[in-house]
């Protein structure tokens, strides 16, 4: 049985933290599920830690569907949370709700996230009026990098704060089952998950929210071109990936690879024929 929504809000309620990581391929999914990761967001951060590009606004719903298929095929435990991409959902509560249900019926997700607040809450409410769960966002939206002009904390000022805390509560009162904050003053991301029943899932947020998530390519240190203020390296594949790959760069010129352990036999009678 996978994860369900509301044992996501029951480790809220006792107390119990919750990690949260992206995943955009099958093979790194299943090794994320061995670890019983409870949450995996199919993020459109793959659009730069994947796909090369400079944001997460020219990511398609096709190609957010086909790395979604790909994480839910590799696993088993973990519920997987579809990340819906830029004006997928904001023309229209009909396109909302076509977009939210591709993900469950083609990806095979079992919830989605929306970026917005006040702004997108009846859409979240139809959408979850029509069984779909739904992960808020806010903050830091970066699919509304052009508007906020660029990466900055959210909410220092005091009516910044208010609107924050204002589209917390309206993503709850709209049925939201939890609401990840990015980039957000951790006292202020503390207070707004005081004051909602829901979880909140922080990135850039302290330690105050009710868990973390974290974009695993900077996690493993595979995405070299920069590393966020708010990620922690555990590892640096990055470094052992390019010396793997310059190691069998060199064998293959001195003719060191393939050996016989990696090649295969055939009986010899059979190339004497061909003679």
């Amino acid at each position: 049985m996978r994860v369900t929504i509301s044992q996501i809000k029951e480790m809220k309620q006792a107390g119990e933290k919750i990690a949260m990581l992206t995943s955009y391929d099958y093979s790194t999914a299943k090794l994320v599920d061995t670890i019983d990761i409870p949450l995996i967001l199919v993020g459109d951060s793959l659009g730069m830690v994947v796909l090369g590009y400079e944001s997460t606004i020219p990511v398609t719903m096709e190609e957010m569907l086909h790395h979604t298929k790909a994480v839910v095929r590799g696993t088993k435990h973990a519920m997987i949370v579809g990340d819906m991409p830029f004006m997928t959902y904001h023309i229209s509560i009909e396109d909302a709700l076509r977009n939210a249900a591709r993900f469950i019926q083609e990806g095979g997700a079992q919830a989605v996230k929306l970026e917005g607040g006040v702004t997108v809450a009846e859409k979240v409410r139809r959408i979850v009026e029509c069984g779909i769960p739904v992960m808020g966002h806010i903050g830091l939206t970066p699919q509304s990098i052009n508007q906020l002009g660029g990466y900055k904390i959210q909410g220092k000022s005091p009516e910044a704060a208010a609107g924050l805390l204002k589209d917390a509560r309206a993503l709850e009162d709209a049925g939201a089952f939890a609401i990840v904050l990015e980039t957000v003053p951790a006292p202020l991301a503390s207070l707004i998950t005081q004051k909602v029943k829901i979880p909140t899932i922080g990135i850039g947020a302290g330690a105050g929210c009710d868990g973390q998530v974290q974009v695993i390519n900077d996690l493993l240190g595979s995405f070299a071109d920069f590393v966020p203020k708010h990620a922690k390296r555990y590892a640096k594949l990055s470094d052992i990936m390019s010396s793997a790959i310059g190691q069998y760069y060199k064998e293959v010129k001195e003719g060191a690879f393939p050996t016989a352990e990696h090649s295969f036999a055939m009986d010899e009678s059979v190339l004497a024929q061909l003679s």
